[in-house]
């Protein structure tokens, strides 16, 4: 178990010298102690070998050889920039509809901090997840390669999924924002798929970048 660790830590690294997105961006949610519980479990699953941590320049054998389903577990608005072709979707959060004062004046707080900036909602736990995903693939014996943007929210998915009976679970390390193009070579959507978690003003600067890169390249 210590040489696949120790051969996985290597792989990734190498993952780490290929171009990767110039924001980084994550959601603010309710529950934040249980969101980090959740995450320490995922990541205790992972290590433990109970959870196989997949990279992405290796999904493509894993769905198609090894008989791995990909779900997606971004939220909606994510997703509709960019997503694999033929992939499951039940996202972990959910946008937060609750508009009593305290938690407006959260929301003020998060897009004067945050949502400006990255485009993300505020956001909650999906409280129906593992249920949703019961609904879209009751057999729990079934392989579930489970992804998001940068892979934390998908650690947290697999410590949920586990509790609720899924025990073929894959991790996609790095998540989506890792990946190269030809790792998914299957997308819809009018986004880059490594961008999709970016929104608001970073956005309008990745463009502005992109641009300048292309400009420079003539």
């Amino acid at each position: 178990m210590a040489i696949q660790l120790n051969h996985f830590q290597s792989s990734l690294l190498k993952q780490e010298k290929q171009p990767k997105p110039l924001f980084f961006t994550s959601s603010k949610t309710k529950n934040f102690g249980v969101n980090t519980a959740a995450s320490s479990s995922g990541q205790q699953l992972i290590q433990s070998g109970e959870v196989k941590p997949i990279l992405p320049k290796d999904a493509a054998t894993a769905l198609n050889s090894e008989g791995f389903k990909l779900l997606d577990i971004r939220p909606q608005w994510e997703r509709e920039k960019a997503y694999v072709k033929g992939s499951l979707h039940v996202p972990l959060f959910v946008k937060d509809m609750d508009n009593s004062p305290i938690t407006l004046l959260k929301k003020w707080v998060h897009f004067g901090y945050i949502g400006l900036w990255t485009g993300q909602n505020f956001t909650m736990i999906n409280p129906n997840f593992v249920q949703e995903v019961e609904a879209t693939l009751p057999d729990k014996d079934s392989k579930l390669l489970v992804a998001c943007g940068e892979g934390l929210r998908s650690m947290m998915a697999t410590s949920k999924l586990y509790e609720g009976g899924y025990k073929n679970l894959g991790w996609l390390a790095g998540g989506f924002n890792r990946a190269a193009d030809s790792d998914f070579p299957e997308i819809e959507g009018p986004e880059k798929l490594q961008y999709a978690t970016i929104g608001g003003v970073s956005y309008y600067f990745l463009q502005l970048l992109l641009l300048l890169q292309a400009v420079g390249k003539e």
